[in-house]
């Protein structure tokens, strides 16, 4: 054909694209169900013009949703399909016999190409979108074995029949082109399970069988059959073009038999897989790394890897949930319900009890320090925060002007660390004039700190006291500490206080702070730090 190719605008080019894309409005609709069914209907003719009234008995036929559809409805539906080129309002004679069944059968419509291929696509991917396509691997043996003997015939003398040739690139393309489809869609699948980040343990042991077992078995299956079928390429490439010279010269198909007008075709026919170099470049392309940027092989080992991966990092989650991590995967599956059943106004609040997350107050600059904004506080009724004229204006955060110099708290540090070592100094000397005054307890007068450091001890010991029940009579019940076993002690400083009830007890403690009395108490003070049988201990009473 000696008819030079037709040109568009990028402008037309844009029109032509809105148009078809307006073909997928019926599928997000809010009638999407009402429109798919009618679609349906028509997809299940060829060449078939049909009228409202004959779409509406197929539809109660079908059992599809379409309950509340009547005449005006079903109308309106056809029409709006028609405007989006799903369907075209057919040009055949009406034979009615009354004014009523003309009316009713005056618009017939019938499926255009594009609204056809549109729905055998959507009814495909709402049939199995889920499922995990099986990978045709055997196909890829097949293109092997029929790229073999396709250079086998072509390169032999008198070359190849033309017939023989066409039916063998027609059964070699269908094949390859079954097989890289199954790969896709599997692969895609897998990328959709693998994302998933709350696998549990059933779930993961079957991916994981699915990856060490058939995602490998693919991938060997292909790297040891593309070197081959490369090799085979490499050899029928030189005598591509008389091929598929012989071949349209044999069989022109549809783009010979359409008529041309002014030299211009007037329709655009899309090919047969296997009639162009364009496809067998593409075949060559998925074995072969012609361009740079790695073949589909490549992809495919690739991808292969990252599926192990994402394996592992379940593993790993999960192992870290069974040596005592906690998993709130429970938890927020939990919250999610909540959020989907819960209504506009319930989720606002469920979010704040969640996460805390209440509505932002002020835009990355602080209220002042003396002032406290409560959470539930209202932009509207919230004080007003200065914005420096450099964010108002400019949009810049920088302080302008020099730096000021770092100030330096060497000296207060160091006076917070004296002060430190001087309290624990302090104890420690408080602590060993108790050890000493261990003999001569009562006979001594304490320093302040020793007392106050005594007074600690007794204060914990008393708190360690346990309450002990005791009947006074059949019907009285009391409640007594037991301070037989009442005691404190400071490791750090070596020293511990055991503290005992005596009856008619009174223990004077004399320091230069004054003099503390002790009813019914008995103190013996001892080192922690020494055998329990050979501790120094003083008993006071």
């Amino acid at each position: 054909m000696g008819a030079a190719a037709q040109t568009s605008s990028p402008e037309d080019n844009r029109n032509e694209a809105w148009q078809r894309l307006n073909a997928y409005a019926y599928l997000s609709a809010p009638e999407r169900l009402e429109y798919i069914a009618i679609m349906r209907v028509f997809c299940g003719t060829l060449l078939a013009d049909l009228a409202v009234p004959d779409v509406l008995a197929k539809l109660a036929e079908s059992g599809e949703p379409t309950t509340g559809v009547n005449v005006e409805t079903l109308t309106a539906r056809l029409e709006q399909l028609v405007s989006w080129g799903n369907l075209l309002r057919s040009s055949h004679t009406v034979k009615a016999t009354s004014i009523t069944e003309y009316q009713q059968s005056r618009s017939r419509y019938q499926l255009s190409k594009l609204g056809e291929r549109i729905q055998r696509a959507a009814d495909e991917i709402l049939a199995g979108a889920d499922a995990a396509r099986e990978v045709s691997s055997e196909l890829l043996a097949l293109v092997e074995r029929g790229l073999r003997e396709l250079s086998d015939l072509v390169r032999k003398p008198g070359g190849i029949e033309p017939q023989d040739a066409l039916e063998r690139v027609s059964t070699l393309f269908v094949q390859f082109t079954e097989f890289a489809d199954s790969v896709r869609d599997f692969y895609a699948y897998l990328g959709q399970v693998l994302a998933r980040y709350d696998l549990d343990g059933a779930e993961y042991q079957g991916f994981k069988e699915l990856l060490l077992d058939y995602v490998e078995a693919i991938r060997e299956d292909v790297a040891f059959r593309a070197p081959r079928i490369a090799s085979v390429l490499d050899e029928l490439w030189p005598h591509l073009p008389g091929l598929l010279e012989r071949l349209d010269a044999h069989a022109q198909g549809l783009s010979g038999a359409l008529p041309e007008a002014g030299g211009q075709p007037e329709i655009r026919v899309q090919r047969s897989r296997g009639r162009e170099l364009a496809d067998w470049e593409g075949l060559r392309g998925w074995f072969t790394d012609v361009d740079g940027q790695g073949s589909q092989v490549d992809q495919l080992r690739d991808a292969t890897l990252r599926a192990l991966q994402s394996l592992l990092a379940n593993a790993k989650r999960m192992l870290r949930s069974a040596s005592g991590e906690m998993s709130r995967r429970k938890d927020l599956l939990r919250l999610a319900r909540w959020f989907d059943e819960a209504a506009p106004e319930d989720a606002h609040d469920i979010a704040v009890a969640a996460f805390g997350l209440y509505r932002a107050r002020h835009i990355g600059i602080p209220p002042a320090s003396d002032e406290v904004v409560p959470a539930y506080t209202s932009w509207w009724t919230g004080p007003v925060v200065d914005v420096p004229v450099a964010l108002r204006e400019r949009g810049s955060r920088a302080q302008r002007g020099r730096a000021s110099a770092v100030e330096d708290h060497s000296e207060q540090k160091r006076r917070l660390q004296q002060a430190a070592h001087d309290r624990a100094a302090a104890r420690r000397a408080a602590a060993d004039e108790l050890r000493s005054a261990a003999g001569h307890l009562a006979d001594v007068r304490l320093t302040s700190a020793a007392l106050g450091l005594l007074l600690e001890l007794l204060a914990t010991a008393l708190g360690n006291a346990r309450p002990r029940r005791s009947e006074v009579s059949s019907t009285a019940v009391t409640q007594e500490f037991d301070l037989d076993a009442a005691q404190s002690e400071d490791a750090e400083l070596g020293i511990r206080l055991t503290v005992r009830r005596l009856a008619g007890a009174q223990t004077v403690l004399r320091s230069a702070d004054g003099d503390l009395v002790l009813d019914e108490l008995e103190l013996e003070v001892g080192s922690s730090s020494a055998p329990t049988g050979g501790e120094a201990e003083v008993s006071v009473s």
